[in-house]
């Protein structure tokens, strides 16, 4: 059995205490919490004992005890943060969005490749329930060819968050590049790379100062992608809809992982990411001359499998999950979406 992989925390905000810590806690043979940074508190010290609590960064990277780095701060310090990391040696996980810009990206995915360490980017919404089940139901053709998708990635909070960096900034700063990285990525996995990209990017809340709704549509040769958001919507709506030639999928209802791990759940507690029976999607849809209409169960969702493939990369040298490439192509088209709605019209998508 291999060691386990020597990992530091760059941060303990939402993204470590939800999402990255109770991961790498339920694989304590593949995965050391040997790190943490908190620069004034001391919270991690009640759930992850078993660490050191560090106030800088520098002594996260200076330890050649640490293999891998998770740098889960906010979107502006990933590059300067990914870098040093990398020219340390570390292989390194980065919180999405990769990077404020895509020049940044192409830079630290070259850096990587020079240092021969391991880069992903932790795109965690591949793993819930809904995305996993539409995934099954586009690879497997049960709706024939696919003549429209939307998806939606709503929430409601009609308030300014005074203090958070998340409400100040640049255009880079608002739920395009926040929540936008995730179904953008949804869109790229199940689709591959569109044609042209066409956004309305908006603030609606009153004394809003970043991006706060978005309508996207990502073109592809016989049909679109429509990905919305929004921070104005109490009463969710259906989170897939899906259109064929043979038939149509509705998903209500949203992933339950997240508020599971708020509360302190761990992701190998039994059915784990399961839906409740009335969030199953409606399938309607010809399969093999017969005709079904109804509820279809939905997939378990599980955001720790990003954590069991990265270790299987890093110590048997098997293929990435999220690759540092993809995460490029995502943020090119966040930036291709505030290009459209600056000019006001379509613009060409072009692959690297």
């Amino acid at each position: 059995m291999s060691k386990p992989i020597v990992t530091a925390i760059a941060s303990f905000g939402m993204s470590g205490v939800v999402f990255q810590g109770p991961s790498l806690k339920i694989f304590p043979e593949k995965f050391k919490i040997h790190k943490i940074l908190e620069r004034t508190k001391n919270v991690s010290a009640e759930r992850y004992p078993e660490a050191t609590i560090v106030r800088t960064y520098e002594e996260i990277l200076n330890d050649p005890e640490v293999e891998l780095v998770i740098v889960n701060t906010p979107d502006y310090l990933h590059f300067d943060m990914a870098r040093q990391a990398i020219e340390a040696g570390k292989h390194i996980v980065v919180e999405k969005p990769f990077t404020k810009n895509s020049d940044d990206a192409r830079a630290l995915i070259a850096l990587a490749k020079e240092k021969g360490v391991i880069m992903t980017v932790y795109q965690s919404r591949r793993l819930d329930n809904g995305f996993r089940t539409v995934r099954k139901i586009v690879a497997e053709q049960l709706l024939g060819r696919i003549v429209e998708y939307e998806a939606h990635y709503d929430r409601y909070r009609n308030y300014i968050q005074e203090g958070s960096w998340k409400e100040d900034g640049d255009e880079r700063t608002g739920v395009l590049f926040n929540l936008g990285s995730h179904i953008v990525d949804q869109a790229l996995v199940l689709f591959g790379i569109p044609n042209a990209v066409t956004a309305h990017l908006n603030v609606l809340r009153t004394g809003g100062r970043t991006t706060d709704n978005f309508d996207i549509r990502l073109h592809y040769k016989q049909f679109n992608a429509i990905l919305r958001c929004s921070y104005l919507v109490r009463e969710l709506g259906p989170q897939y809809i899906l259109h064929g030639t043979e038939g149509s999928f509705v998903k209500m209802g949203t992933d339950p992982q997240e508020e599971l791990l708020k509360l302190h759940h761990l992701p190998n507690e039994s059915k784990w990411g399961e839906d409740a029976q009335a969030d199953w999607g409606i399938l309607n849809t010809n399969i093999n001359g017969l005709h079904y209409n109804g509820k279809i169960e939905t997939l378990p969702g599980n955001y720790a499998d990003f954590f069991a493939n990265l270790h299987e990369v890093i110590r048997e040298g098997k293929e990435l999950m999220v690759k540092p490439e993809e995460a490029l192509t995502t943020i090119r088209i966040l930036e291709a979406c505030l290009e459209s709605n600056r000019l006001k019209k379509t613009v060409e998508f072009i692959a690297e």
